[in-house]
């Protein structure tokens, strides 16, 4: 550095001698120097400073960089560690377990969904069949792990859990009251509960979730979000159908997950002062929830009043929902705005008329206001089950007896029994709701259920027309198709029947008349199929070819449990349809479907029934197995031989003084009983002249009703192949049986 100086203060000075050479004096070189230095001392000042702060700033930084070559790794590693430790701290939820409890594979399917977008939030998600968790082991794990645990429980019959989680639901029962477990025992277990249920079921709608949360919360479980309900009704469901319940529920528990996974507690109701900690967590949740299920029990009325436009009634709204104090002055406003609200409920606000129902709260009159039958999830499912759906609620699907019999393989038990040309029946609904769920259900209850028709309704034209549409092209795809006969080919474009007995409850359909008739005057015979739950309509039906009503159980307890109704007054229901049916003077059937270790044993019961609506014809036919479902119980043991039938049917047409066995349709595992005024000179007339019938029936229209026929009046002679005892056992010998080996039975048609 003292060379860098000495270096620098030369070369000035030479520079300053060369400048001044020419105008000073001569003097020796040391003067030269001294004088120089002195005259430029400033300069030399100026230099010597730079060059210093120079030096000292190349000192600190070698040495600040020396530090960090030694020091540095060990702090780095000493932070590092301490940042990780603080961020394992940090994690404030560690597994999201989703327990379901399902019947029909909706809520485990809800679950599947569930998982994977709390999967997709970087959360452990795991699903739980609830029959194989151990809550009297494991769900006390629940509370110090951290994790967050969500059930998504059905109610099923009668308002009961699952079979899969009926042993959870019981225990879960028991210790909320019992004194072994203490009110504390589920302190710190974080939980979230969503049902799926019905409120057609009035008595019992979302019962099991209700009861879950209720219990949980009873032992200390803190609830992170309040209770979802989904509902399989689509009229009532606030977001149109089950699976938009669920969705707008999950979006809500997504959003909360986050937050509890940033560490973020819940929100206070804002009744703290000072923004504090709310000291009565648990009170305030009740309230919430308390509240939430008020305003679940009266939402038809809270939906009319929100349709509001008036500010007013929005204001009294907030008022309500927030619950704080009314100023007095207010009050004469709020008053008013109740007034107004009621005035529309009751019609006379601004024209806009509505009904009020008591069981159903308010309903709107207008058919713009009502939802559709079919759901998109619905139309998904019972499209990939081979239906051609029409306009919101009907449907026409191939019976599999139509196409055995394009390719002479013979026809149906209605074929055997009544002579119709299966080739040329078309089997169809107006309505593919239902007001049962049989556990023998074809459909495994895909189709929608309820007990009066609160839908949209398409017109019965469009409904027809769409149906032999459709129908048509169904039948076009066997053209060409090797075995196929011509000419039944060409006959089936025509369609001559008509099955309304494809799924659902047609009568239920508001404009079945109007449809009867429709089929009557493109001389298309008509049979429908009534589940005996709808008297009235059943006395206001216009005559029909032939008229059956589902007789599955002939006790009250039996009828329960086989067609789980939804009406509660039922067996009333089902014994006033009988003794309607009994006042009709066309053809009427009962349809007794014999489930083994059911309802087989109830001989005498049925007797009584039959003697109260002196049906025309009895068909008793065994119960079809349509492969193992979780939303029934019945399984192979349950099918009837054909023995076991007809020995069946023998000891009740013993019973039975002006009835016999008229047919036999062995391939069906089906028998016909008939009334013996069906029985001529000792010859059976069970076959139907449709011909004959169309006439009538027109002469009926044309007359507005005063002239009526009976079921004797369009009969026609059964051929002795259909017979009982006959060789063919109900087989057409104009065609050629087929069995089916290796293969899956198809159990579509009726």
């Amino acid at each position: 550095m003292l060379n860098l100086f000495v270096f620098v203060v030369h070369c000035i000075c030479i520079a300053s001698a060369l400048d001044s050479k020419g105008s000073q004096k001569v003097h020796s070189p040391t003067e030269t120097y001294f004088m120089w230095t002195w005259h430029h001392r400033l300069y030399l000042y100026s230099a010597a400073a730079l060059i210093f702060g120079l030096w000292f700033l190349v000192k600190m930084a070698l040495k600040r960089k020396s530090f960090s070559k030694d020091v540095g790794a060990l702090v780095y590693k000493a932070v590092r560690k301490d940042e990780n430790s603080s961020k394992d701290t940090v994690v404030h939820v560690s597994a999201v377990k989703i327990f379901y409890g399902s019947q029909t594979g909706t809520g485990k399917s809800f679950a599947k969904e569930l998982s994977e977008e709390v999967t997709t939030l970087g959360i452990p998600a795991e699903v739980i069949d609830m029959k194989d968790y151990d809550p009297d082991d494991q769900l006390a794990d629940e509370c110090t792990n951290k994790s967050v645990c969500v059930f998504l429980v059905a109610t099923y019959t009668d308002g009961q859990p699952t079979e899969n989680a009926e042993w959870f639901c019981k225990w879960l029962e028991e210790a909320s009251t019992d004194f072994r477990y203490g009110k504390t025992y589920l302190k710190g277990l974080r939980y979230a509960v969503f049902g799926l249920g019905n409120s057609v079921y009035v008595g019992h709608y979302n019962t099991v979730g209700k009861n879950v949360d209720k219990w949980l919360w009873m032992l200390s479980g803190m609830r992170i979000l309040t209770r979802g309900e989904g509902d399989c009704n689509v009229v009532k469901s606030r977001n149109g159908s089950i699976q938009a319940d669920f969705l707008a529920w999950k979006v809500k528990f997504l959003k909360r997950l986050q937050a509890l996974a940033k560490g973020e507690k819940k929100s206070c109701s804002g009744n703290c002062k000072s923004g504090g900690t709310c000291k009565n967590k648990k009170k305030e949740e009740e309230r919430q929830e308390d509240e939430e299920e008020e305003v679940q029990k009266n939402r038809s009325e809270e939906d009319l009043l929100e349709s509001s436009s008036d500010e007013d009634e929005s204001g009294l709204q907030e008022e309500k929902r927030s619950g704080s104090v009314v100023d007095m002055e207010d009050l004469g406003n709020i008053m008013s705005s109740a007034k107004k609200a009621k005035s529309k409920a009751e019609g006379q606000g601004d024209g806009q008329m509505v009904k009020l129902s008591k069981l159903n709260g308010v309903k709107k009159v207008e058919d713009e206001e009502r939802r559709e039958m079919i759901t998109p999830a619905l139309r998904e499912a019972l499209t990939k089950q081979g239906y051609k759906l029409i306009g919101s609620h009907s449907g026409v699907k191939l019976c599999r007896w139509t196409k055995s019999m394009l390719r002479g393989r013979g026809g149906c038990y209605k074929h055997t029994f009544y002579g119709i040309e299966s080739h040329r029946c078309m089997e169809t609904t107006p309505s593919l709701a239902c007001a049962n769920k049989c556990v023998f259900c074809w459909r495994h209850h895909t189709n929608p259920v309820g007990t009066e028709w609160r839908w949209k309704m398409d017109p019965a034209e469009k409904i027809l027309q769409d149906a032999e549409e459709k129908h048509q092209n169904m039948i076009r795809q066997f053209r060409g198709v090797p075995g196929v006969k011509p000419e039944r080919y060409e006959e089936g474009l025509k369609v001559k029947h008509c099955a309304l007995s494809l799924v659902g409850e047609p009568i239920m359909y508001p404009e079945i008349n109007t449809f009867l008739r429709l089929l009557h005057s493109h001389k298309i015979s008509s049979f429908l199929v009534t589940n005996a739950q709808f008297p009235q309509e059943i006395r206001s039906l216009v005559p029909v070819t032939q008229l059956y009503v589902s007789v599955d159980a002939s006790t009250k307890d039996s009828l329960k449990k086989i067609d789980r109704p939804l009406f509660k007054d039922f067996w009333p229901r089902f014994l006033d349809s009988l003794k309607a049916l009994g006042e009709k003077r066309q053809r009427t059937v009962y349809r007794l479907t014999l489930v083994k270790a059911w309802n087989v044993e109830e001989m005498l019961a049925y007797s009584e029934l039959i003697a109260l609506g002196q049906p025309d014809f009895v068909e008793v036919k065994g119960v079809t197995y349509c492969g193992e479902s979780s939303a029934s119980s019945l399984t192979m043991a349950n099918v009837p031989w054909h023995q076991e039938v007809v020995a069946f049917v023998q000891q009740l047409a013993d019973m039975l003084p002006q009835y016999e066995i008229a047919c036999e349709h062995e391939h069906s595992n089906c028998l016909l009983i008939a009334h013996t005024k069906f029985k001529v000179d000792g010859e059976w007339w069970t076959w139907i002249d449709y011909e004959r019938f169309q006439e009538l029936v027109q002469l009926h229209e044309e007359s507005e009703g005063r002239q009526s026929f009976s079921a004797l009046d369009y009969v026609a002679k059964t051929p002795s192949w259909a017979l009982f005892g006959a060789r063919e056992q109900g087989f057409d010998p104009a065609d050629t049986r087929f069995q089916r080996r290796s293969k899956t039975k198809d159990v579509s048609g009726c």
